[in-house]
């Protein structure tokens, strides 16, 4: 009987059989599989396995051979991304810096670049594929981290969870922030508005958000401030500055006022003894110059 053959990477090393096989065999649907596995068809190095077996790299994984339809059998179009601003590079990590107005997620999204980018440079892998480790807003701009190998993306994993990575992020708020602030809120998440709101009562189920807030240049009508968040919330800095009553300049979901977009730059991000930056946006440092005018910012941020 034919069968079709596959060989663990190093980045497959220690994850389930049934996730390898849901990668490797991501065009056939999932009860396949499942029944391939209860059948005793699908065997490590010539011995039948169970789905929850884990497994080492250079392991062979053998199953009956499986038919395609016609339109498996097509050649794919073959698409060219143009490459990423690579900021950063280690431990099986990579920072990029995204601009704004392109998606993490998606086609023709940042990690279709950063895909393209890594495609000729990592191992063979059946089960890993390089991702975003955290999120950033479309209308926003600057670093996000992607998994480079399956060690980084643990490794980023266990300090995200532990709060052992910082962000600073830098933005531009309407209203005039004299003094270095700190803001504790619940947020709730309105997954059907897909909106953030700051939950007012003990009895809800919020998650506790932390960003510390310094202003950098401030005038009659705007601020330009620094924002370190100790939590990573969906929308917190854009939330819980509307709720303080400094709306991001721009940020007509949150109740800013403007037409150019939002502006609001994830700037540095330090974890281990590294500490990466991503550099302003052009957009950025115009609007800047339009709202404070000859101001002399700090030489690394400008």
């Amino acid at each position: 009987m034919c069968k079709m053959e596959f060989i663990t990477g190093e980045n497959d090393r220690g994850r389930r059989l049934d996730r390898i096989l849901r990668k490797t065999l991501a065009d056939y649907p999932l009860t396949l599989i499942h029944r391939l596995l209860r059948k005793g068809q699908v065997l490590v190095n010539g011995k039948p396995a169970k789905a929850q077996d884990r497994l080492e790299s250079g392991v062979i994984i053998s199953i009956p051979e499986l038919k395609k339809s016609n339109d498996d059998e097509k050649t794919p179009k073959v698409r060219r991304f143009p490459p990423p601003e690579i900021l950063w590079e280690g431990n099986g990590l990579i920072a990029v810096n995204k601009p704004c107005g392109l998606s993490v997620h998606g086609p023709n999204s940042l990690d279709t670049k950063v895909r393209a980018y890594l495609a000729d440079k990592l191992p063979p892998s059946l089960s890993f594929l390089p991702g975003p480790l955290h999120r950033l807003d479309k209308p926003s701009s600057g670093i996000v981290v992607f998994s480079a190998g399956i060690d980084g993306a643990r490794l980023f994993s266990d300090l995200m969870s532990g709060r052992k990575i910082k962000k600073t992020y830098l933005a531009i708020v309407e209203g005039s922030l004299e003094k270095e602030e700190k803001w504790e809120d619940n947020l709730t998440r309105d997954k059907v508005r897909k909106k953030t709101y700051i939950s007012l009562s003990d009895s809800d189920s919020g998650k506790n958000a932390v960003t510390n807030v310094k202003p950098l240049a401030v005038n009659k009508t705007h601020s330009f401030v620094m924002a370190e968040i100790a939590t990573g919330r969906t929308h917190q800095i854009r939330a819980q500055a509307a709720f303080h009553g400094y709306p991001l300049a721009g940020d007509r979901k949150y109740g800013g006022h403007g037409k150019n977009g939002l502006f609001l730059h994830a700037w540095k991000l330090e974890f281990l003894e590294y500490s990466i930056e991503a550099p302003l946006p052009q957009a950025f440092k115009d609007m800047l110059k339009e709202i404070f005018g000859t101001l002399h910012f700090p030489l690394f941020l400008i």
